[in-house]
């Protein structure tokens, strides 16, 4: 009998990214390796858990959830997480930091200084530079100062980063532009506070880490994952939690946070998926592993 895998999620590694299984086994994806699953027949989606533990009741989840938790899991996970103001007291050293998805998206937010650039990767920020370093509510801060004064968000949806990924200006330059002038812009503002240390632009671009030079337009993204559908394809690039995969019917886009709870199998190459799939609305228009 084939063996079932249950999908950890996503996780950026110095060398790329990384696909994580129950058990501790991990995939280390590369540009053209094969991706081949089916959710196993019958199958149903269960609740992910939080904080590492296992939901008390395996309660079943719907398959177009990206977090994959239960209500109760979910407002677990949400209480200890930064975004929830609930670790006013962590002594670790946070940065802020803008990012940079496309023309026109930019966000502000933080992250923990011992993270590095870790959480750019996950989000699938495009182009990056610190702002500043300091205690985490004065990293907060900064981030509302910036919010109020100067109407940067702190979100931005999937959705608006998918559509522009294939359609980016060429140079590193160009793409660094918007950042260099807001960070320029939040330098000049007044009401910094004076336990957060500055930090010069310096923006970093991840096109090549992502593999987005050269991207074609995606066909269509996958909306959830369905008991024995399937899926394969050849990894043209990663981005945040999503895989641009090249199938047999053009390049579809795979957030990988739709695989967590689902048990998964090793499939052979399918003439195309048999996940639903949305057309793709852009700017431009006993194995060592599953696979």
């Amino acid at each position: 009998m084939a063996q079932a895998w249950m999908c950890s999620g996503l996780r950026w590694a110095a060398s790329g990214p990384v696909l994580g299984w129950g058990g501790g086994r991990r995939t280390e994806l590369t540009w053209g390796k094969r991706v081949a699953f089916r959710v196993v027949d019958g199958g149903v989606r269960t609740c992910v858990g939080a904080r590492g533990h296992v939901c008390p009741v395996r309660a079943v989840v719907a398959g177009r959830s990206r977090g994959a938790r239960c209500e109760e899991c979910g407002r677990l996970d949400r209480a200890h997480s930064v975004a929830a103001d609930t670790l006013a007291d962590d002594p670790r050293p946070y940065r802020v930091y803008l990012a940079w998805f496309g023309p026109g998206m930019l966000k502000v937010g933080i992250t923990a200084e011992e993270r590095g650039a870790a959480r750019l990767l996950e989000q699938g920020a495009v182009c990056f530079s610190w702002l500043g370093t300091g205690p985490l509510m004065a990293a907060r801060r900064t981030e509302e100062l910036l919010r109020a004064a100067l109407r940067v968000p702190d979100r931005i949806p999937y959705a608006d980063k998918r559509a522009v990924r294939s359609a980016l200006p060429g140079t590193e330059a160009e793409r660094a532009e918007e950042v260099e002038r807001l960070h320029a812009q939040a330098r000049a503002l007044t009401g910094w506070p004076e336990s957060l240390t500055p930090a010069p632009c310096h923006p970093v671009d991840h096109v090549h880490a992502f593999g987005l030079a050269d991207l074609p337009d995606p066909v269509g993204e996958v909306t959830e994952l369905v008991a024995g559908g399937a899926i394969a394809g050849s990894l043209v690039a990663a981005a945040g939690p999503d895989l641009h995969l090249s199938t047999a019917t053009g390049v579809v886009v795979l957030d990988t946070r739709l695989m967590r709870g689902w048990e998964l199998l090793a499939a052979a190459d399918t003439a195309e998926p048999t996940l639903p799939i949305r057309p793709f609305k852009s700017a431009a228009a006993n194995q060592d592993g599953l696979f």
